[in-house]
């Protein structure tokens, strides 16, 4: 597949690094969905004939290349609206970039180490490659809180290989594509007619048989549809904090909402109110005579103070028929909380972030209940950690995601956090609807297909209809423990293979 100089040479570490920077292109916007297959394939066939440590050198080129072209999005955060300068913004993205980029490096080398006298060449690259990919991105998703971006299952939300997510979950679709690019590999690199011919029928069973699963109905619906309305209140970041917008805030998303009486359910996005909720405590009280009067439901992003303990939350309100919190768990690392922070005390110093030390609610928290249905609320990136949302389910008809990506921009970031909160429908077989700040707010359908979307940077009241679901699919019954033991299990296999 590869002349002997890219196998050993420095042209190979450049293709590397080449791969890498072209994997984003498989994720929104851009959703060219091959290349998730195309670019692992590339470094699969790069790391076969390597040392230990070229296997690690290329491995981390190939996440500076994926990371460093794929969260770009990072240094917007901190340099324009956490108004960090620009050396050091620079400084903390090329960071995070090369810390990302380890766990390809220590992955391509554990690797090499462990396919080290495994003679079968098809076992590196069907067991032990797959495997340890979809271990690499579990690791990933967990470690220090987790960053689970760009992991290689949210590419297929619009492939045939999305039917394995609500069987196995994005991880489970993630091994489904490094399947693939193994299988690839042996497809070009062997020359025999009848093993190309075997490596070929393999390849369309994982996408046919991903396919025919994408068309089983793993829930069904529950009661009639909802009439739902979603307000995206544009506020910019450069604004939102000032004493100055406070009230205009507050008015706009009431009168708004007003304009939508006769829905069921209407929706403002993450902290929307700029203001502490015993702030507004009296407004929403007589706010809510009104929803109830007019059979229309409120769930509202706000912040919530603790008076007793000084502690403050990120949460989420239900108003109208029934009054109930949601605050937010999984909080956002070093702009939400600090890891560390008796290490790394002084670093949020450098980030002029609004609140930025809140406390995390605790686990088991009742499920808010709106329009008559019990709601799986995630606030922000929590959507990014499937094995939280289905905490809520199957209790849960609906899911509901809150978020302000305005701290984005006009980036990839967040047409890539749509396509995380899509692989949460198709995981669970619920729909999600999504109010965001400055867009993308979506309603998204219980196969993770987008049903309707705002502009973004417009103030704008998305509504439709949305149909909640009963049941369960295999992946809210188990989560992502079955997909990581069959990813142990292939490499125990491939294990005992080197020892024959």
């Amino acid at each position: 597949m590869f002349p002997r100089i890219l196998r050993t040479g420095w042209p190979g570490d450049v293709a590397a690094a080449a791969a890498g920077a072209a994997l984003p292109l498989a994720f929104a916007p851009f959703n060219y969905f091959p290349v998730a297959v195309v670019a692992p394939a590339v470094l699969f066939a790069l790391w076969l004939e390597v040392s230990r440590g070229r296997a690690f050198w290329r491995g981390w080129l190939f996440g500076l290349g994926m990371f460093g072209t794929g969260i770009t999005w990072i240094f917007i955060s901190v340099h324009h609206y956490g108004h960090v300068p620009l050396a050091l913004a620079l400084f903390l993205t090329a960071l995070l970039v090369a810390f990302l980029a380890l766990f390809p490096a220590l992955y391509g080398y554990w690797c090499n180490r462990f396919i080290d006298g495994l003679r079968v060449r098809a076992a590196r690259l069907l067991l032990v490659l797959p495997a340890g990919w979809v271990l690499a991105e579990w690791v990933r998703g967990w470690f220090l809180t987790g960053f689970p971006w760009l992991n290689l299952g949210y590419s297929q939300i619009d492939s045939p290989l999305v039917g394995y997510a609500p069987v196995a979950g994005v991880y489970g679709v993630s091994l489904m594509v490094a399947l693939s690019a193994g299988l690839l590999v042996l497809l070009l690199t062997d020359r025999g007619w009848m093993a190309r011919s075997g490596w070929l029928a393999s390849l369309a069973v994982v996408w046919l048989a991903g396919f025919m699963l994408s068309q089983i109905e793993w829930t069904a619906p529950d009661g009639v549809p909802l009439k739902i309305a979603m307000i995206q209140g544009n506020i910019s970041q450069d604004v939102k904090w000032h004493p100055d917008q406070r009230q205009p805030t507050i008015d706009m998303y009431r009168d708004l909402t007003r304009q939508q009486w006769g829905a069921d359910l209407v929706i403002w996005p993450e902290s929307a109110m700029p203001a502490f909720y015993d702030e507004l405590e009296f407004m929403f009280d007589e706010f809510s005579e009104e929803l109830r009067a007019e059979g229309t439901d409120l769930l509202a992003g706000v912040l919530y103070m603790d008076l007793a303990s000084g502690h403050y939350y990120n949460s989420m309100i239900s108003a109208g028929s029934t009054k109930g919190f949601y605050h937010k768990r999984h909080l956002v690392p070093f702009t939400e909380s600090l890891p560390f922070k008796y290490l790394l005390g002084g670093l949020v110093a450098f980030m002029d972030v609004p609140m930025s030390d809140f406390s995390a609610g605790h686990s088991g928290q009742p499920l808010l209940e709106a329009a008559g249905h019990k709601i799986g609320i995630s606030i922000c990136f929590e959507d990014a950690f499937g094995e939280e949302v289905i905490e809520t389910l199957p209790e849960a008809g609906l899911l509901v995601n809150v978020s302000n990506d305005g701290w984005f921009g006009r980036s990839i970031g967040p047409y890539q956090h749509l396509q995380i909160a899509r692989m949460r429908s198709a995981e669970t077989a619920r729909p999600m609807l999504r109010a965001t700040n400055t867009g993308v707010t979506a309603i998204i359908d219980r196969k993770g297909k987008l049903v309707d979307t705002a502009p973004q940077f417009e103030t704008y009241v998305l509504s439709g209809t949305v149909q909640p679901q009963r049941g369960t699919t295999p992946y809210i019954s188990a989560g992502n423990v079955p997909v990581v033991i069959l990813s142990m299990a292939l490499l125990l296999i491939a294990w005992r293979l080197r020892r024959l």
